[in-house]
């Protein structure tokens, strides 16, 4: 009872019981159900079939939907002509960029550029959203330019561009990304080892003891002259243990051209909370 009463009173979140032993498939269905109506029906599978077993006992999900125009929207006459977007592998293609010539949120650092692209604002208690772009000068430099990021404590509140600056090219592709994986092994690796090692203690949520976790994650982004739209489900299923205001403009000149691999994040700027983070290697690529 109490964990039903922080789930429904702290977390705002809903308990369903289905009959896992019985009818299987019915449960996964109401979560590839649940997670298509929860994003809009941008995912709408999230749990393939037979993974949700006879011995499943627990399924835990989530979904978050984010959806923003930009505050200074992009022109789509600029978005016509079409240009190369180099690859990791030394070759390139032809890709649509969104071109803009007003000042810009872009700061140069030694060896990569960062932009900050703000959305607009809406009316819920002032928070501000903004995407960042971070991108390698080096064609090829994106992989050792993750490693750095994700190494370095608190990278970006160290590289966030604060200033306006008038930009002399300012391009960044569209592009429109979905992706799926079995999470597991990355949060094992991070340090999370309880839910994927039979001993976590989850006897507080049901009564009998629980097996392995595993969790699945999917996700989709769409960026565009307008705004972005992206969505995320994650699922975390256990079966029974047997089974195993800006600053003052800055008159100087800087370029930004997103013609080859780089990192986006969505981030909200009062509480700096990361919702979405990833990155292009083909904008022609789904």
């Amino acid at each position: 009872m109490f964990f039903k009463e922080v789930v429904d009173t702290v977390h705002k979140a809903a308990i369903k019981q289905v009959n896992f032993k019985t009818n299987p498939e019915k449960a996964r269905a109401e979560v590839n159900s649940w997670a298509e109506k929860a994003t809009k029906g941008l995912i709408t599978e999230v749990l393939a079939p037979g993974t949700v077993k006879t011995n499943t006992r627990l399924i835990f999900s989530n979904a978050l939907h984010f959806k923003a125009v930009w505050s200074d929207p992009f022109d789509t006459s600029g978005t016509l002509e079409k240009d190369y977007f180099h690859l990791l592998d030394g070759t390139s293609v032809e890709a649509r960029f969104m071109r803009s010539y007003d000042y810009q949120f872009v700061k140069a650092f030694d060896g990569f550029k960062v932009s900050k692209l703000p959305y607009e604002q809406g009316e819920d208690n002032g928070r501000q959203f903004c995407m960042y772009l971070l991108l390698p000068d080096a064609k090829d430099g994106l992989p050792a330019f993750v490693e750095r990021v994700c190494s370095e404590p608190d990278f970006l509140d160290r590289h966030r561009p604060e200033t306006r600056v008038a930009v002399g090219s300012f391009e960044i592709p569209r592009f429109k990304i979905s992706s799926g994986f079995e999470a597991s092994k990355v949060l094992k690796d991070v340090g999370l080892v309880l839910p994927f090692n039979g001993e976590g203690d989850l006897t507080g949520m049901v009564e009998s003891r629980l097996g392995k976790a595993k969790i699945i994650h999917k996700s989709f982004i769409e960026v565009d002259e307008k705004g972005t739209e992206a969505t995320a489900v994650t699922v975390c299923y256990l079966d029974d243990e047997a089974d195993g205001d800006d600053e003052p403009f800055i008159q100087k000149t800087i370029d930004f051209v997103a013609d080859h691999p780089f990192m986006f994040i969505i981030r909200e700027e009062v509480t700096g909370a990361v919702l979405f983070i990833g990155h292009v290697l083909n904008p022609l690529k789904e």
